[in-house]
């Protein structure tokens, strides 16, 4: 991939214009996603008993259907933090005197990179080119440029076009018909009576019976397969990206208003308070049984309710680094925040060259000091620990990743 590299002085935590709070919550969200190797689970199959790696491993997996764990929030998080940097880079590019246009066509060329990056790291390691656009990267490419062409609008339009992703796309699962008596349940790769399957009106968002699993049908069978498709097993879908848009536009207007010339305190109330609000609504949503919050579909009501999680946190990282000016131990968060795309294409491209190598000079019976049960979570830790050395690397001779 086209990669720009960026061998300048790194802004560093004491940079006057660059929040060091934002790349500390970026480094946070990037290092619970590269900390899958950590594989909590396979200790809690070890230790059935043990409460502790249950309460790890249920937070390091996704939840089957309706609910939240703490890695159901990578990537809204991820999203979020995307639309908050960008005004931003806006004023930054702007500064530099760069046009509109010129930024214009920057930005849908990044989102064109995003996509195709994407779609590249999910067809690693496989025969032929894997057309699915359901990834973090993909998702947020296929919304970028409209987020852009939105970041040059007042914060009122900002705030009409995030009422109207949600409501038009609550309005097109809300009317689309649910499955009749002759529909295929094999083909949709789900049973009728699913644990996890939604009743009354909230049925409307079940799994792989809805209009983003019938469009996807459709569209990914334009591209060339192996086999046709039929479903997704966990129902991600393309048409995530919708309300993916409405997660960055929220970030956008959470990024303009720290931009802004309110006091600080100020603006840390106002994170908050959106956030407990969104968080609030989310909920309210899914508990009276308008919208489910579904993270794999991307309910809008999983916009508010992970929305409101992502705001919460944007305020705390804000309050204690910003306003506080307790910058030091963010330090090794900001070196993976600073460099987010190497950091992602390292954890997905070298992870198992890294393991692989580790257990050979190390030996195979070394992770095992502390018995069988523990040994993937000691391998996985080495891993994680020569991943941020990698970055760290990087951080210190100046080297980011651009796109």
């Amino acid at each position: 991939m086209p990669f720009r590299v960026n061998t300048v002085e790194p802004k560093c935590l004491t940079v006057p214009g660059r929040l060091t709070s934002l790349d500390a919550y970026r480094g946070l969200v990037m290092l619970l996603m590269m900390g899958e190797v950590l594989h909590f689970c396979s200790v809690k199959a070890a230790l059935p008993e043990n409460a502790f790696w249950r309460f790890l491993c249920w937070h390091q997996s996704h939840v089957e259907w309706v609910g939240c764990s703490l890695h159901d929030l990578i990537q809204p998080s991820f999203s979020f933090i995307v639309g908050v940097a960008l005004p931003f880079s806006i004023a930054a590019r702007f500064a530099r005197g760069q046009s509109g246009a010129a930024m214009t066509a920057h930005a849908f060329w990044r989102a064109g990179l995003l996509i195709l990056l994407g779609v590249f790291l999910r067809s690693t390691w496989t025969d032929r080119t894997n057309w699915t656009f359901e990834d973090t990267l993909t998702q947020i490419g296929l919304g970028y440029g409209i987020l852009f062409l939105l970041g040059l609008r007042p914060v009122r339009d900002q705030w009409l076009a995030f009422v109207a992703v949600l409501v038009g796309y609550w309005l097109l699962f809300a009317l689309y018909p649910l499955p009749g008596p002759g529909f295929d349940w094999e083909r949709a790769g789900v049973r009728p009576d699913w644990e996890h399957a939604l009743t009354g009106f909230a049925a409307h968002w079940n799994k792989n019976t809805n209009p983003a699993w019938a469009f996807d049908t459709w569209f990914l069978n334009l591209f060339p397969r192996s086999s046709p498709f039929t479903h997704n097993g966990g129902g991600y879908a393309t048409l995530s990206f919708i309300p993916t848009l409405a997660t960055m536009i929220l970030g956008l207007i959470a990024g303009g208003m720290l931009r802004s010339d309110r006091p600080a305190m100020k603006k840390v109330w106002w994170l908050a308070g959106a956030g407990g609000l969104a968080l609030v609504a989310g909920w309210m949503l899914g508990a009276i049984g308008i919208c489910p919050v579904v993270k794999r579909i991307w309910t809008p009501s999983w916009v508010l309710f992970s929305g409101g999680w992502c705001l919460l946190l944007l305020a705390a990282f804000y309050l204690v680094i910003e306003v506080y000016a307790r910058r030091g131990w963010s330090f090794p968060l900001v070196v993976v925040g600073m460099n987010s795309i190497a950091a992602y294409c390292i954890a997905h491209l070298f992870e198992g060259f890294i393991g692989k190598n580790l257990k050979t000079h190390l030996g195979p019976n070394f992770f095992k000091l502390f018995g069988d049960a523990y040994e993937r979570f000691f391998h996985g830790a080495a891993v994680l620990v020569v991943m941020w050395l990698i970055l760290y690397w990087m951080y210190r001779r100046k080297i980011f990743l651009r796109i």
